[in-house]
């Protein structure tokens, strides 16, 4: 494929499968996203397919530092965890699969590009790239949020996977913490990990 401008990802692409291959699939997927708050202390997203059938959910802390989010399967078995790494200016995120904390067991790492710019934006590093101090090539990079009005996903310049909101922006319906996406994942693009991004971008545009 080549590199030199921007394209998307096709059918025929290597399968990108870092949460699982069981997430990836042969053909490009819409899926819907709602996001909630719950008793002023913690969020809820469910993310579903175009028949409304459930995939995926996501609990964890609105609020606070070290925060932590939990993906569960419809069968509620713990996907990965989303840990927030202390108190810095560009807010860093380690992923886990299933409940572990162990090095081994190392998704990937998310780290927030820049804490100045009006478009949010992180750099994502695989596990075996994981050693930032020594690398500053990314694996995947991904930018915008709620109140961009869409989200995009890129490994190197092809676009992996896109979001918009589906309604018009209103502070009101952002402070109130209820708002949905409609996310466009590529073929053979693991999906649990785009919804993992969009949660984690979406957090750090969560000022209300």
């Amino acid at each position: 494929m080549p590199r030199n401008k921007k394209t998307e990802w096709q059918v025929g692409d290597p399968p990108i499968s870092v949460v699982g291959d069981q997430f990836c699939n042969p053909y490009p997927m819409e899926l819907m996203v709602k996001r909630k708050v719950k008793n002023f202390s913690k969020d809820h997203y469910q993310v579903f397919d175009p028949s409304g059938n459930i995939l995926l959910q996501i609990d964890g802390q609105a609020w606070g530092f070290n925060r932590k989010r939990v993906m569960l399967d419809p069968a509620g078995f713990t996907v990965l965890t989303m840990r927030q790494k202390g108190i810095r200016l560009k807010r860093k995120w380690e992923v886990h699969g299933g409940e572990s904390k162990e090095k081994e067991d190392l998704l990937f790492t998310v780290q927030q590009s820049s804490a100045m710019s009006l478009k949010t934006s992180v750099d994502v590093f695989l596990a075996e790239n994981n050693n930032m101090k020594k690398s500053s090539t990314c694996d995947f990079h991904a930018s915008g949020g709620y109140s961009n009005i869409s989200f995009k996903v890129f490994k190197s310049d092809a676009l992996i996977a896109g979001v918009e909101v589906t309604h018009k922006f209103t502070w009101g319906s952002y402070c109130k913490g209820k708002y949905n996406f409609r996310v466009n994942v590529h073929p053979e693009v693991d999906y649990a990990f785009i919804i993992a991004l969009l949660v984690m971008v979406d957090d750090i545009e969560n000022l209300c």
